[in-house]
């Protein structure tokens, strides 16, 4: 078939070279009963893709089911695709088929498939690899024959590295993935999206289409819209409801386009920053390294306080101008200062230290140990064997060996 066709029964506007691309490899899989992972932003329409392959494939007289995986309490998603029998858990009144049961023969399209919890994700594997499952609360086994199309707008292979997804799903599911584009992606269809849904409203509401003049058409295209097709719909429906002019000039087209700074860069949400919610656990750490290199920078500062202002002791004048002039009244420095140094503090750096290394050789510990035992036990070597849990033989071997005098 050819695509534009499918353009036209599905309602799909635009001819940016992504776009079509992703609808060739929808055309394409259709007629196959391979498993398709549907990935894209938010509001790109991808389970109009869903429809698509469902329309196009032997099974388009069978049923076809959309499932949003976020919208499904986690206590109850395993019953909803599985099925429960009665008395199975507190208000299973009555047994009940799940949908890969009433579907048997058609497709099931999972959306937010990312959403989805661990322990249901294994079920969901089991039916992809041998086409059976257990409803809830039983221990018999049923085989259902399901097509399993999903889709997500997260990034599956990213929750694999964290623990968020199993990997072993995600390539089951990834066996023939389509990527559909974001609106700023295919800039070059977004005035015609937007006349078409000015077109839709004012037959809705009997009203004149509303136009844009050339300001605001740019100011269209250069709109990074973060909601994609479902977001230009609404602002088309909004403009075209309470725009006085039928002829949208730009700076009333801005009224109607919040105010959103698209970044690619990682961000740190904090409790001030409107955040709320750290996107990953890669946030997390970047926050938690912060936070620690504050805390170290603070207790340095405070430790080296100590050391030049002990607890008790009077505070003396350490700036550079006493250390290196003397106090104006004896043009000497203070009397600490012929002892030892203090140690200077800039920039959270320290100017002189010593270092005091101590050896870490076994022989010379030892050594050391065999001499506290013989002292100990006034040169008994007996004794002083057994407390150091050797034999005397090799006592009698280590005291020649290290030359020791008893």
């Amino acid at each position: 078939m050819e695509i534009q066709a499918i353009k036209n029964r599905f309602a799909i506007i635009g001819n940016s070279p992504a776009l079509n691309y992703a609808l060739n490899v929808a055309i394409q899989v259709s007629g196959t009963d391979l498993t398709v992972l549907i990935m894209g932003e938010s509001g790109v329409g991808k389970e109009s893709f869903s429809q698509i392959i469902h329309s196009l494939s032997v099974r388009k007289h069978n049923p076809f089911i959309a499932v949003n995986c976020g919208a499904i309490p986690e206590g109850t998603i395993d019953s909803e695709l599985f099925g429960h029998e009665k008395g199975s858990f507190t208000g299973a009144m009555d047994s009940r088929k799940g949908y890969f049961e009433t579907v048997n023969g058609g497709t099931i399209f999972l959306d937010e498939i990312g959403e989805m919890p661990l322990g249901t994700q294994a079920r969901l594997l089991r039916v992809l690899e041998t086409g059976e499952f257990i409803r809830v609360g039983s221990s018999r086994t049923q085989k259902t024959d399901v097509r399993v199309i999903a889709a997500t707008n997260k990034n599956l292979l990213e929750f694999t590295q964290t623990g968020r997804f199993r990997e072993d799903l995600y390539y089951r599911l990834n066996t023939v993935p389509i990527r559909v584009p974001a609106l700023r992606d295919r800039k070059e269809d977004i005035p015609m999206l937007f006349r078409k849904f000015c077109v839709d409203f004012a037959e809705r509401y009997k009203t004149t289409p509303v136009q844009l003049d050339d300001e605001a058409r740019q100011m269209i295209i250069n709109y990074p819209w973060p909601g994609n097709v479902r977001e230009l719909k609404n602002i088309a429906e909004q403009v075209s409801v309470l725009s006085i002019e039928k002829t949208v000039p730009g700076p009333e087209l801005r009224k109607f386009l919040p105010e959103v700074h698209m970044t690619r860069l990682p961000m740190l949400a904090g409790p001030g920053s409107g955040g709320g919610d750290f996107n990953s656990e890669r946030d997390i750490l970047y926050k938690l390294f912060f936070d620690m290199k504050k805390d170290v920078n603070e207790l340095k500062k405070m430790f080296f306080d100590l050391l030049q202002h002990p607890p008790g002791a009077p505070s003396p004048d350490y700036s550079r101008e006493s250390l290196v002039n003397g106090f104006p009244e004896t043009g000497q420095a203070p009397a600490a200062i012929h002892g030892p140094q203090p140690i200077l503090i800039q920039d959270n750096k320290i100017d002189q230290h010593e270092d005091v290394e101590e050896t870490l050789l076994i022989a010379d510990k030892e050594k050391e140990l065999i001499e506290k035992a013989l002292k100990k036990h006034r040169g008994k070597r007996k004794d002083a064997s057994l407390d150091l849990g050797i034999s005397e033989r090799t006592l009698y071997r280590k005291l020649k060996e290290y030359h020791i005098i008893d």
